[in-house]
């Protein structure tokens, strides 16, 4: 029993020390900083990155399915591709960031900061974006059917003709330009 109790440890050491996030280093409160990182690919389906610092990562193509970044810093981070389907992106900044054809379909982003990311080819369906400022943000081509886009700073944000708005919305009264 106690060479098996061993074994355990063992990979559960080895494990965390080879994981996608093991190059992340800890901050004094216990939040991760993973800024800079090349995190492309990663399976992060589900992972708790409340508070965590992703600033300028490379997020492209990344399982983020599920994942908690609350308040988590993704400011100018790479997420183009990235599947973010349910992640909780409350408070999340997301200032500047690359989310080019990601899919934040019923993700939520209360009150989450996207002013001037690029949302191109984004499927934010069903999306809560309650709050949300997307000044400057660019909608072009983005699916965002069903979200709810209430008390959404919008104004100043770009799209284009193949934007897909919920249904009552009205892009050009909410002060969205069009290319």
């Amino acid at each position: 029993m106690r060479c098996l109790l061993v074994v355990v440890l063992l990979t559960a050491v080895v494990s965390c020390a080879t994981g996608p996030l093991s190059a992340c280093s800890e901050e004094a409160d216990g939040a991760l900083d993973c800024s800079r990182q090349d995190l492309s690919g990663v399976n992060l389906s589900g992972a708790d990155l409340y508070e965590a610092n992703l600033s300028r990562a490379d997020l492209s193509y990344a399982d983020l399915c599920g994942a908690d970044l609350t308040v988590a810093d993704l400011t100018g981070a790479n997420l183009h591709l990235a599947d973010l389907t349910g992640a909780n992106l409350e408070g999340a900044w997301l200032d500047g960031a690359n989310l080019t054809g990601a899919d934040l379909s019923y993700a939520y982003l209360y009150w989450a900061d996207l002013t001037v990311a690029d949302l191109t080819g984004a499927d934010l369906t069903g999306a809560d974006l309650f709050g949300a400022d997307l000044y400057k943000a660019d909608l072009s081509g983005a699916n965002l059917w069903g979200a709810d886009l209430t008390q959404v700073a919008i104004w100043g944000a770009k799209a284009s003709q193949n934007t897909i708005w919920p249904e009552g919305f009205d892009p050009v009264v909410a002060g969205v330009s069009f290319d």
